[in-house]
């Protein structure tokens, strides 16, 4: 075991770092934290936490040696996923380098016990600062492992925003100033069209036009067969990827209905198994379900779910229904930006089934009923969706009122309500 991690630590020493780009989330504040604790970084897969963590790392570089800041992936083919890799790693840190200030741990989470071993490192090297990543909730705030409570913090990486994939295309324009200029606003939209379709996911975003769908395509496959099946040893794979399949192309679900259509589809799977297939997606961060909102706790069990994708990319791809649906894809959009600003936020249905798509919370209160439409043009539908706006607001008692368009940019007065119409992409860029 030591020689395997020798070779990993000469592979470190000697290994090129790959060119970065700098996200909006900086990190590098947790190090000089008074306050120490593990840095524990979370994600989908291919979100770009690795990279986030080697910009720092490269930062970090420039005033230390390789001795001081150690990196290691877990993932990596050579190393054994066996509890007695960490056990020796430390003591064969130190033998090549002594204990380094900084310990960079990526996707630890596939070793047994790998919570109990970081929290006796934690405990017991109290020079090192300990950064992990990993593509699971169980590494998250919500599920983190008992060991380790109260001795970390959370940084939950999405894929890009749409202010980063500008960026990352080098989109070179003074926001603000792109509001009235037709020469920004035109590289804007261009570019919110190929975000729209292609998703925030940083390689797909910095590969060729001809190599996206191929990326996408290996992303959906490692995430099904690495962060589902393999990880929760699921044994009707069949049935798993066929209920995944349904949910892309479903905007709402519940389990007796999933059920139903999987019976009829002659998958022999129970009602406990498809709950338990959800679980396992929404584990691997790559399905989101949204509850309705109500203050009653029974009624929003009861009622359907909506079913939210973490990348455009997967519906465009996988979803037959949905692919070329603008609507859908503005609203998951929306969806994966609210939970980027940490949101609390359910749906609204009326008993007559008028809906509104977001109602975002402040604590317990209501602070703000959203609308997504991308055809606000035709009377019908804006009538349709302002209609569900006013009636939500008057039964949840919140004014504050806005519908996310494609160009339609202005405030109307309705019923003593102020309506705000605001594009997609100024909404996204926070103007």
């Amino acid at each position: 075991m030591k020689e395997i991690i020798s070779t990993i630590l000469d592979s470190w020493k000697s290994r090129e770092l790959p060119e970065t780009i700098a996200r909006d989330i900086d990190i590098s504040g947790y190090a000089k934290m008074k306050v120490r604790k593990i840095v524990v970084v979370t994600g989908f897969r291919r979100c770009g936490k690795t990279y986030l963590l080697l910009h720092f790392i490269k930062e970090l570089l420039k005033g230390s040696s390789r001795e001081k800041v150690v990196y290691i992936n877990l993932e990596d083919e050579r190393i054994p996923l066996k509890t007695e890799f960490l056990t020796e790693l430390i003591p064969t840190i130190k033998q090549h380098f002594r204990m380094p200030d900084f310990l960079f741990l990526d996707e630890p989470q596939s070793i047994a016990n790998w919570s109990k071993w970081l929290r006796r490192i934690y405990d017991t090297e109290q020079k090192a600062m300990l950064f992990v990543t990993g593509s699971s909730s169980k590494v998250s705030s919500g599920e983190i492992p008992t060991e380790l409570r109260g001795r970390f913090l959370e940084i939950h990486v999405f894929p890009l925003s749409f202010k980063e994939f500008l960026k990352f295309k080098g989109v070179d324009v003074d926001l603000k100033e792109a509001v009235h200029s037709e020469s920004g606003r035109v590289q804007i939209l261009r570019g919110l069209n190929e975000y729209l379709e292609y998703g925030g996911l940083p390689e797909v975003v910095l590969s060729e036009e001809g190599k996206k769908e191929e990326l996408v395509q290996s992303y959906y496959n490692t995430v099904v067969k690495m962060d589902i099946i393999e990880k929760f040893k699921v044994r009707n794979e069949e049935g798993m990827k066929a209920l995944l399949r349904l949910l892309l192309n479903s905007t709402r679900y519940s389990i007796s209905r999933l059920y139903d259509t999987m019976k009829s589809l002659n998958y022999q799977i129970g009602k406990t198994t498809v709950q338990e297939y959800i679980s396992y997606m929404e584990s691997s961060y790559f399905m989101h379900s949204l509850p309705i909102f109500s203050y009653n706790v029974k009624a929003e069990l009861q009622y359907p779910r909506k079913a939210y994708f973490i990348d455009n990319s997967f519906i465009t791809l996988f979803s037959s229904k949905f692919s070329k649906n603008k609507g859908r894809l503005y609203e998951n959009l929306v969806f994966v930006e609210l939970k980027r600003r940490s949101k609390k936020f359910y749906y609204w249905l009326s008993r007559q089934k008028e809906e509104v798509d977001f109602v975002i919370l402040d604590g317990l209160k209501v602070k703000q009923l959203m609308q997504v439409s991308t055809d606000m043009d035709d009377l019908e539908t804006r009538k349709r969706e302002t209609k569900a706006l006013l009636k939500a607001s008057k039964e949840l008692r919140c004014s504050n009122l806005i519908v996310i368009t494609e160009d339609l940019d202005r405030k109307e007065r309705l019923k003593g309500k102020t309506i705000v119409y605001r594009p997609l992409w100024k909404w996204l860029l926070d103007l």
